[in-house]
Parts: structure tokens; C-alpha cells; sequence
């Protein structure tokens, strides 16, 4: 099993050691899951015969999950969809590690002031229907509410609320109890 798959997979279960069994039930019955594990295998295939195998198996997920996130975005270790449908990404973002996404999310391009795509750190919980759009940075361990709209550079240790979003600076972090199994991102 590949590292990267096994790393998302412990997002999901939070078993260190998980088999071929537990893989292949997320992956026939966890719609999210199984669309984490085509995309993930998109992204590293090597060779041309893998990359169209992988491409199709991602197409059909598509199309029955509604998710759209590109294979070349670049999303770090220990991404999981914790509920599909309607998800979309744009290809030019940069996600880091312990991403959690829900349904209805769009993360995408702006032209104008707000020009670019944004960029997220490790440890963001982006909730149901939220948008993230054109180039702003998302810190480390931030939660985006459901509904909220980002336009705007977040710091690290907070809560964005709202649309127009509004910014609540935490002590700790708002994420802790939102991102379950998280990976030791330290490595």
C-alpha cells in the first residue's frame, strides 16, 4: 500500500497498521475516501498505462460524487473528505497537511485585487458551502465555518465566520477537535 494512501486512510479509521481489508472497504464504501484514493494514485502514477487507468477511475468518481479536484493539486499528506458532493478545487492551490473538506466547499481563482489562488496550511477545516477565492494565504490550524466567504489572508489559530467572512483569533487551536486521527506533521 502506497504511503501517501495509507496516510489518508488513518484519517479516516485512525489505525496505523491498516490492511488490504480496511482498504477496500473505504474504498467500495466511503465515497470520499474513494475518491482521496484515485486522486492520490492519479497524482504519483509514473507511468502512461497507470495514468489512464487511474484517470478514468477518477472520472467515474466524479461524476457519481460530484467532487472535482484536479490531480495536479498539490494537497499534503492526511487529506480527507469528510463529506462529498460538490467540492470544487482549483488546480493551481496548495494545500498542506491534515486538510479536512466538506461538501459544497469551492476553493477557487480571482482576478483584480483579490487576484490569484489561495494557499492553506496544515491543520484547516474548511465546513460545508464555505468559499475560498482568489490569492489569499490560510495559516496553520484554522477553521472555516460553514457558509463563510475568504477572500482575505487569515492568520494562523483562528475561526473565520461569516459572509462577509470575519476573523476570531483562538489561543489554541479551533481545529484540534475537528481533525480526528491528524498526522504528526513534524516529520
Amino acid at each position: 500500500m502506497n504511503k501517501y494512501v495509507k496516510e489518508d486512510l488513518y484519517r479516516y479509521v485512525g489505525e496505523k497498521n491498516c490492511n488490504w481489508r480496511m482498504l477496500m472497504r473505504y474504498v467500495l464504501f466511503t465515497p470520499g475516501f474513494r475518491y482521496v484514493y484515485f486522486w492520490r494514485h492519479l497524482s504519483l502514477s509514473k507511468n502512461i498505462f497507470s495514468k489512464v487507468f487511474y484517470n478514468v477511475m477518477l472520472r467515474i468518481c466524479m461524476e457519481s460524487t460530484g467532487i472535482q479536484i484536479p490531480p495536479s493539486t498539490r494537497i499534503g499528506r492526511g487529506f480527507r473528505i469528510v463529506h462529498f458532493g460538490h467540492i470544487v478545487v482549483n488546480p493551481g492551490a496548495e494545500i498542506g497537511d491534515n486538510f479536512n473538506i466538506s461538501q459544497g466547499v469551492l476553493i477557487g481563482n480571482a482576478a483584480g485585487k483579490h487576484g490569484g489562488v489561495p494557499k492553506i496550511g496544515n491543520n484547516v477545516c474548511v465546513n460545508a458551502n464555505a468559499m475560498i477565492i482568489g490569492g489569499c494565504t490560510i495559516g496553520d490550524d484554522v477553521l472555516i465555518a460553514p457558509g463563510a466567504f475568504v477572500n482575505f489572508d487569515v492568520p494562523g489559530n483562528s475561526i473565520v465566520i461569516g459572509n462577509p467572512g470575519q476573523i476570531i483569533r483562538r489561543q489554541e487551536s479551533p481545529t484540534a477537535k475537528y481533525i480526528v486521527y491528524p498526522l504528526d506533521i513534524a516529520k
